[in-house]
């Protein structure tokens, strides 16, 4: 596979994304298409001890989104950057997949720009997959679509559940909608819109779930809008960074503690390692037209060695392909029910 990579993604500048491709080129045997600034790419691979290596090719973008600048703005005046020739790689058939962990809404931007959405798809949506006491579970959407209709979170569902079946190999996955109780008479008016619409989309849905389902990993997909999709992500985020945190300051208080912890450091370590989510590389952009992984902005080289291995994993499922044949298969219930909830809303 081939996997174009934007060299200048992240708050931490080339260094972790070359050192991720590297790795994953000599480790993984896909091609990684460095993009970006040719004379800075060339000499950190000098600094870094690999001036002419296998499977790396770089291609020369000369402008770079800034993480702090407006996605639609940025991408429409810098036609060159990494993040619009990246995506443009893929449009034309050159690369297999992208991966930035650049300004996630430019991502997003710039691939609506070069890709297309997928027809049918109405928003695409940012799915994290996040570990879980069960294993893994894909939190959708979690940042692309602050508001959202119910016929929004219905596509989520459906491309979530594409999603696990296409890298996780589960045959049928389970699917809940996140509400803030199990009972189906709870929730907002848009959880009370989507349940039906999500129940008619021909998925394993198991009903509404509660944010603390999620860590449990009641199911495999968690449906949800935008906005509190990122605030449950950050929430997920932080929670686990004070756990260890406050586990850490416990064991110092006392010799004893130390002695426990030195005796229980290998299941530290394994735990640790299962709360790592740069295992999973990046969170996918479903719906637009190709393979796209958003990385976090303090990308490290081991986050970027595993978004190569994902997106180079996905291209080759043919996710894609799977989520066109689903849109077009449940276009018209979802046309049905964006009509049905219009007329009711109009009727008031």
């Amino acid at each position: 596979m081939r996997i174009a990579l934007d060299a200048h993604g992240g708050d931490l500048g080339l260094k972790p994304n070359i050192e991720g491709a590297l790795a994953a080129a000599k480790k993984l045997g896909h091609e990684v298409i460095l993009v970006g600034r040719d004379p800075e790419i060339r000499e950190e691979l000098r600094r870094l001890g690999a001036e002419d290596p296998a499977r790396i090719t770089i291609v020369h973008a000369s402008q770079v989104v800034e993480m702090s600048g407006d996605p639609v703005g940025e991408c429409r005046s810098k036609p060159n950057s990494s993040l619009m020739v990246g995506a443009g790689l893929v449009h034309d058939g050159k690369a297999d997949a992208f991966i930035s962990a650049g300004n996630s809404g430019a991502i997003m931007v710039a691939a609506l720009l070069k890709l297309k959405r997928i027809p049918g798809v109405i928003r695409p949506a940012i799915a994290a997959p996040l570990p879980t006491f069960r294993g893994t579970t894909l939190l959708l959407d979690a940042g692309a679509n602050m508001d959202c209709k119910p016929w929004h979170l219905a596509q989520f569902a459906v491309m979530g559940s594409i999603y696990m079946r296409s890298l996780f190999k589960i045959e049928n996955p389970s699917v809940g909608l996140l509400s803030v109780g199990e009972e189906e008479t709870k929730g907002n008016a848009l959880v009370q819109e989507t349940l039906p619409l999500i129940r008619n989309m021909g998925l394993n849905f198991h009903g509404p779930v509660e944010g603390r389902d999620i860590p449990e990993g009641l199911t495999d997909v968690v449906v949800t809008d935008g906005f509190n999709g990122n605030v449950a992500l950050k929430l997920y985020e932080g929670a686990a960074k004070v756990i260890f945190k406050m586990l850490k300051e416990q064991i110092m208080r006392k010799f004893a503690y130390k002695i426990g912890a030195m005796l229980m450091r290998k299941v530290f370590a394994e735990m640790k390692i299962k709360m790592n989510v740069d295992i999973y590389g990046g969170a996918p952009l479903l719906g637009v037209n190709g393979v796209v992984l958003v990385c976090h902005g303090r990308v490290t080289a081991n986050a970027i060695f595993n978004a190569v291995r994902v997106s180079g994993d996905l291209a080759a499922s043919g996710m894609v392909t799977h989520i066109k044949k689903q849109m077009a298969q449940v276009k018209d219930r979802i046309s049905a029910a964006e009509d049905r909830i219009s007329a009711a809303k109009a009727a008031e």
